[in-house]
């Protein structure tokens, strides 16, 4: 999300919708990929009779991604695209959808067809039981992988079991993007730093850190079957250290500075009183 001043960030979670989800979906170079992950997403909130919007963060794509998300926004009045003003990157496309959206929660779905569109809809009916983020797990009890790339699954089990041995938070699966959160989280995890996949990192160790509650569910992953993946092993891991030990020195040592509190408003900005709920164990 683009930085705001403290009031700024206030009118910000003042003005979302009650009631409607948005979907944050970033994407750079997917062409083929859009039409499917966009129908199937909308399809499956409207069955499920969800309030939402689908905001397509197009992150300064050179092939025919432009042109698919624009005939979508024909097909689809709750579809949009905006195009990515911060420079390229995973996060940079994400932060900017999360300033865009106009809902009261927002879940961030990948561009490739790989989050189930079920598991969107369950997000949003845990959070309606009054958590204030809803993580997914691919690697709990009910979970789904199909066609996950061996050597990127070693490296993935490696490292969550890093963060998981640091941060002791009951989540196995941290780096995956797929997640929800409330608006007055966004809000209350500020500054956002990472420009990358670090991202993906950044947001659910924040919240945690915090004081916000959550919920892990078990969710479905599919390789995508069009493009390659964006993600770059060899670039992120020295990004990814940096935000991990970013969060474990305020978790360490700020002493609970920027911590929700009970019995005070949800996070700094934030005017709703906050649901004490403990975080969930995996369902």
């Amino acid at each position: 999300m683009i930085e705001r001043s403290i009031d700024a960030l206030a009118d910000w979670v003042g003005s979302g919708r009650r009631g409607m989800l948005s979907v944050v979906v970033p994407a750079h170079n997917e062409e083929g990929n859009l039409t499917p992950t966009v129908s199937s997403l909308i399809e499956a909130l409207e069955a499920a009779g969800i309030d939402h919007e689908v905001v397509l963060v197009n992150d300064h794509s050179t092939d025919g991604t432009t042109d698919e998300a624009r005939a979508l926004e024909a097909r689809f009045p709750r579809f949009r695209c905006v195009d990515n003003r911060l420079p390229n990157g995973f996060g940079c496309a994400v932060r900017y959808g999360l300033s865009e959206m106009r809902g009261e929660a927002v879940a961030v779905v990948m561009a490739d067809g790989s989050d189930s569109p079920a598991d969107v809809v369950r997000y949003w009916r845990k959070l309606q039981e009054g958590y204030d983020c809803v993580f997914g797990s691919r690697f709990i009890r009910g979970a789904r992988v199909v066609d996950y790339p061996i050597h990127k699954l070693i490296l993935n089990r490696v490292a969550n079991a890093v963060i998981q041995s640091l941060f002791f938070h009951g989540l196995n699966d941290t780096t995956n993007a797929f997640k929800c959160y409330r608006r007055e989280v966004i809000a209350g995890i500020h500054p956002i730093l990472s420009n990358h996949f670090n991202l993906t990192i950044e947001l659910p160790l924040k919240a945690v850190i915090r004081g916000y509650s959550y919920a892990v569910i078990p969710i479905s992953w599919t390789n995508r079957k069009i493009g390659l993946s964006k993600l770059k092993i060899r670039e992120m891991g020295s990004r990814y250290t940096f935000i991990m030990l970013y969060c474990l020195l305020e978790k360490s040592l700020s002493r609970g500075d920027y911590r929700r509190r009970p019995g005070t408003p949800r996070d700094a900005v934030a005017t709703a009183e906050p649901r004490p709920l403990p975080a969930s164990r995996p369902e």
